[in-house]
């Protein structure tokens, strides 16, 4: 188990109303964070702040759709406003469409393009004008395995998280002069709800958990600022299938 000293800071995870997002929402606030959990689901992330804070957790629970350019600002700012800085950023939200290219309808193609590669790009321009005030931060990226692989029925998820890998690495380049580090995670197939309606051909006992993920968040977060780890992969056993 990876442990550090989140103590004092502030940390935003989108999609964190479950499976991954939650997770790492969790593992931020058993640190000492406080986190900011964002999701269009009210009542979720409303039921997860409570459990954060019954057991003495610091959460804060804002509903938000990530694709609207004018939400994503007014977030931010309030942000702003109310705890004066950022210092992590997980972009986790995500939807995917499965589907066969030539079966694939082009609004199931822009749905996952808004949320997946515009929210992400919303929030990361958004979180590093503030980090950049500052000159610290973190911001991490949630990618996919499919992000540089391609799977029968998968073409607009793999789309939009190649699309997230290639915005991330030019993203990581451009923040390094305010000192913000950006990293990007490509987790196999983790046993969420998403992830098991999306490889229904794999055996769950095989599959990544989502506590796996939010160790290796800890894991980014622990490292200093001099040791730049720009991409990790991972995936449940060795030899065993994404």
């Amino acid at each position: 188990m990876v442990t550090v000293d989140l103590t004092g800071k502030i940390a935003i995870i989108t999609g964190a109303s479950r499976g991954i997002g939650k997770s790492i929402a969790c593992a931020l606030a058993a640190q000492n964070a406080t986190v900011i959990l964002v999701a269009r689901s009210k009542k979720d992330i409303q039921s997860l702040a409570q459990q954060i804070t019954s057991t003495g957790g610091k959460a804060q629970a804002i509903p938000l759709d990530i694709s609207q350019e004018k939400e994503v600002i007014g977030f931010f700012n309030d942000i702003v406003k109310r705890y004066e800085k950022l210092d992590i950023l997980i972009n986790n939200a995500g939807v995917n469409a499965r589907g066969k290219v030539l079966e694939t309808p082009i609004d199931a193609l822009d749905n996952v393009m808004k949320v997946n590669i515009r929210g992400t790009f919303l929030c990361c321009r958004e979180g590093l004008r503030m980090m950049a005030l500052q000159k610290n931060g973190t911001i991490i990226n949630m990618s996919s395995v499919m992000g540089f692989r391609g799977y029968v029925d998968q073409a607009a998820y793999a789309a939009s998280k190649h699309a997230v890998v290639g915005m991330t690495k030019t993203l990581a380049i451009e923040a390094k002069e305010y000192n913000v580090r950006v990293s990007v995670i490509h987790p196999g197939a983790v046993a969420t709800e998403m992830g098991l309606s999306a490889r229904p051909d794999l055996d769950p006992q095989v599959m990544i958990h989502p506590e796996d993920i939010a160790q290796v968040v800890l894991f980014l977060l622990s490292l200093s600022e001099h040791c730049a780890i720009d991409e990790i992969y991972i995936r449940r056993k060795s030899g065993s299938p994404f």
